[in-house]
């Protein structure tokens, strides 16, 4: 009967996409999901300086050193999601919790001889857990940024050539105390270290795509494999570690909240110094509690307003720069017969000059009526006018018009 419920649950788990919240085991988009919320998070900080940077300008510091402000941000809230909740802090969101795949069977009472399977993750999981959330993805977004400047810088010496090369060589053409400054030990130390750190940026911008490239495709391979169930495992990271991303049970969530508040009551416990020293430092410890307790739905609340802002201003920019569209405006007035010249007839496909259909038909631009070429090319060329309204005109007004008969 365990087999055969076994199968039923394999049969089960073995769906491509698990849409519904049943088992244990995440869906693809639960883990999409927790996975692309840092990026929209820093995208959502990023954005909100920016726009306080305007008129904050001290503000555009925290924008020069973008990566190791987020990387700071990251590395305590993804330690303290991973001491309390034994999940990051993108997972502990959607109710997830990292599990050991190895579980280690704890003994509870030396008497009876009882043991448990010890669920929590070891400190050596949650120390490289943290590994892979911040120092990773810092090193990751540096190295794109030197991609960025090689590809840039090279793209700049193919089409002007290479200008750092022509500076260097004006400044070191110059008189004789050019020449001893450049041989003197200390530049000699700048030039070699300058020329070590350009030959590490020309290998980074060489290797950096076939680097990403691997690790978007096995990253992909991954996915496609969690999303078939093959593999319990949504990113390489997660195999390296060697750990599970489970959902959270009721109780596992009342453990945690109860494990919270006894670590709390510890760290108050263990404050020495004079009263008003230990008030102070409690008045601490509960702003700082609160603060990382509220920075999960702030910053939530902070993605929220930045698409929220992001719709706005990008509907804004389509009406500004979407053209204006004005209806036609009304045709001219036509001109006027005039007394002395030639009446028009009944017929418009009579010429008014032969009084015969139109041959060749062609108009006179100045006017706008159409005549038979060889007429109209006559009378203009005597009398340097139009027949009919008797307004100035030349044979190089005369345009000869074909339609399909």
């Amino acid at each position: 009967m365990r087999e055969g419920g076994r199968e039923i649950d394999r049969e089960r788990r073995g769906m491509l996409f698990q849409v519904g919240g049943q088992g244990s085991r995440p869906t693809f988009f639960e883990m999409a999901a927790a996975q692309q919320l840092p990026s929209s998070l820093r995208a959502a900080l990023t954005y909100s300086l920016g726009v306080l940077a305007l008129r904050r300008p001290f503000l555009h510091k925290l924008l020069d050193y973008e990566d190791e402000f987020f990387a700071l941000l990251t590395l305590l809230l993804e330690t303290h999601s991973l001491r309390n909740t034994d999940a990051c802090f993108s997972e502990s969101l959607y109710g997830l919790r990292r599990r050991a795949v190895n579980v280690k069977l704890k003994n509870v009472n030396s008497e009876a001889g009882e043991q448990i399977q010890q669920s929590s993750l070891e400190k050596r999981q949650k120390v490289l857990s943290v590994a892979f959330l911040v120092v990773l993805p810092y090193f990751k977004s540096k190295l794109y940024t030197i991609y960025n400047k090689e590809r840039e810088a090279a793209l700049q010496a193919s089409l002007w050539g290479h200008v750092d090369d022509r500076l260097n060589e004006n400044d070191y053409s110059g008189g004789d105390d050019q020449s001893f400054a450049s041989s003197s030990p200390s530049h000699r130390g700048e030039s070699a270290r300058t020329t070590l750190a350009k030959r590490i940026k020309k290998i980074i911008g060489v290797c950096y795509p076939w680097i990403h490239a691997g690790n978007e495709g096995l990253a992909f391979a991954y996915q496609l494999l969690y999303l078939l169930d093959a593999t319990g495992f949504y990113s390489p990271g997660l195999h390296a570690l060697g750990v599970h991303v489970c959902r959270a049970t009721g109780q596992e969530l009342m453990d945690t909240s109860s494990r919270i508040s006894r670590i709390r009551s510890r760290e108050r416990e263990r404050l020495r110094g004079p009263p008003w020293l230990k008030t102070l430092q409690g008045a601490l410890l509960t702003c700082s509690y609160a603060v990382l307790d509220y920075a999960q739905t702030g910053l939530i609340a902070a993605v929220f307003f930045f698409k929220m802002m992001e719709w706005w201003y990008q509907s804004a920019e389509e009406r500004m720069s979407a053209p204006t569209v004005y209806p036609p405006p009304p045709p001219p007035p036509p001109p006027k017969v005039a007394k002395e010249g030639i009446p028009l007839p009944a017929d418009k496909a009579v010429c008014p000059l032969c009084s015969q259909k139109r041959a060749n038909p062609s108009v006179v631009s100045v006017s706008g009526f159409v005549f038979c070429y060889t007429c109209v090319f006559k009378y203009v060329s005597q009398y340097e006018r139009c027949p009919v309204t008797l307004m100035p005109a030349t044979v190089d007004h005369i345009r000869r018009l074909f339609q399909d008969v």
